[in-house]
C-alpha cells in the first residue's frame, strides 16, 4: 500500500463514522449542544467538511465545492470560501441548523469525492512538495497537510460520536 492509499482509507473512515453518528438524529439532537459555549453535532461535522473542503481545494488550486456547487446556499450561508467555522461566536455555532442530517452527510460526501479524486493524482514527489507557508519551520508539505487535515477531522468526528452518546444518555461506539 501507498502512500496516497493510506490517506485514502484514512479519509474514508471519517463519512463511514459520521453516518453512523447521524443516523436518525432529527434536527433538534443536531443543534443539541451541552452548554451554550459548546459545539453541536450539526457545527461539527459542518466544520470539518469546510475545513477539508477548503484546505484540499486549496492544495488542488481549485474552486471549493462551498461555491462551485452551490452547497452555501443549501445551508443558507454566504458564498464565502473563508468561512470554515473558526473562531465562530458561541451565537453563531447555535445559528447553524440543518433540517436533518442528509445535508450534512452529503456536502460531507461530496467533498471526501473531491479529496479522493485529488490524492488519487499525487504522485510521491507531489506529496514532498513544500508549501509556501513561511510561518511554519519547518515549512508543511503536500503530505503533511493532508495528515493534518484528516488528523483535524477524526478529531471532529470523535467529538461528534461523544455528543451523539450524550444525547442518547448511554455509551455509544459504531459498531
Amino acid at each position: 500500500m501507498d502512500s496516497k492509499d493510506v490517506l485514502i482509507e484514512g479519509y474514508g473512515r471519517i463519512p463511514q463514522l459520521l453516518k453512523m453518528a447521524l443516523d436518525g438524529l432529527t434536527a433538534e439532537q443536531l443543534a443539541y449542544r451541552p452548554t451554550e459555549q459548546t459545539n453541536s453535532i450539526a457545527w461539527l461535522v459542518w466544520h470539518l467538511a469546510r475545513v477539508q473542503d477548503k484546505q484540499v481545494s486549496d492544495l488542488a488550486g481549485r474552486e471549493q465545492a462551498w461555491i462551485a456547487d452551490g452547497w452555501h446556499a443549501r445551508f443558507d450561508k454566504p458564498a464565502d470560501p473563508n468561512d470554515t467555522g473558526q473562531r465562530y461566536t458561541a451565537e453563531q455555532v447555535a445559528s447553524l441548523r440543518p433540517s436533518g442530517p442528509q445535508v450534512l452527510l452529503d456536502y460531507l460526501n461530496a467533498v471526501y469525492e473531491r479529496s479522493v479524486a485529488y490524492i488519487q493524482t499525487l504522485s510521491p514527489a507531489d506529496l514532498d512538495r513544500e508549501l509556501n507557508e513561511p510561518r511554519w519551520n519547518p515549512l508543511p508539505t503536500v503530505g503533511v497537510r493532508l495528515v493534518s487535515i484528516l488528523a483535524d477531522n477524526l478529531q471532529h468526528t470523535g467529538q461528534a460520536l461523544y455528543l451523539r452518546g450524550c444525547i442518547e444518555d448511554r455509551h455509544w461506539y459504531p459498531a
